[in-house]
């Protein structure tokens, strides 16, 4: 729904310039909104990721999803430095609104990468302790399901040949709404 999609950026974007001090026009009040939503929102800076914070389980409203995901990704993404206000007119945002994830029944790692589906997927890695999760966005950047599921190990702080029978993979699709 490109209403949706466009409130949502303006949302995301109106929070960070809020941290700058600078207030922007009140959103359209969509329905959606108040609706329990998980976001993720990645912001691109120079065609550099610069931040990316969300939420996998829609426990509050969309509205505020966004908002404090927004926020997040701009100023508290430890992987980066707080974005400045120098950086906001040419900051892109992408806003991701998740499905409820939904668990894949593998005993193998070869079982598990015949049930994924590129390009659709997007999945929540969890074993010991450790815990990653790539949007389906990322597999325009690794589209070898082999490959995209050794960068995910990775990325929850495990070896990239990891396998072991407490591990759990769930999977989500994605509404893409960006710049």
């Amino acid at each position: 729904m490109p209403e949706l999609g466009n409130v949502l950026l303006n949302l995301a974007r109106a929070a960070i310039a809020r941290e700058f001090g600078q207030l922007s026009p009140p959103a359209a009040d969509l329905s959606e909104l108040h609706e329990p939503g998980a976001t993720f929102v990645t912001l691109i800076q120079g065609g550099q990721l610069r931040g990316c914070i969300g939420s996998l389980q829609a426990w509050r409203p969309l509205l505020e999803d966004v908002q404090d995901n927004a926020r997040n990704a701009a100023f508290r993404d430890p992987r980066f430095p707080p974005i400045g206000d120098d950086e906001l007119a040419d900051l892109e945002v992408h806003i991701s609104v998740l499905s409820p994830p939904e668990p894949i029944a593998a005993s193998s790692e070869a079982e598990l990468l015949e049930r994924v589906r590129p390009g659709v997927d997007g999945l929540i890695l969890e074993d010991k302790g450790h815990r990653g999760t790539f949007l389906p966005a990322v597999w325009e950047s690794l589209p070898q399901p082999a490959q995209f599921l050794a960068h995910l190990k990775q990325k929850a702080g495990l070896p990239a040949d990891h396998w072991s029978d407490s591990v759990r993979i769930s999977r989500y699709t994605a509404e893409a709404f960006g710049d």
